[in-house]
């Protein structure tokens, strides 16, 4: 997912990123322009997965 594609969709894709991981925080979950990379490194601490795989599962969150 290119940054474009996160920026106008990231509100709705917390919440359900979200829902699958509860113990993320509003912290975890902050999306600031120019540092993507710094959300997906959260997201792949958090969740255990490869980067790839933050990619893929929040595109397809995005269906």
């Amino acid at each position: 997912m290119d940054s474009l594609d996160l920026k106008g969709r990231w509100n709705i894709l917390k919440g359900k990123v979200k829902q699958q991981y509860a113990d993320l925080t509003d912290d975890d979950l902050l999306y600031v322009e120019g540092k993507e990379d710094e959300l997906y490194g959260k997201l792949q601490k958090k969740t255990g997965k490869t980067r790839e795989e933050v990619q893929t599962w929040l595109r397809d969150l995005d269906k």
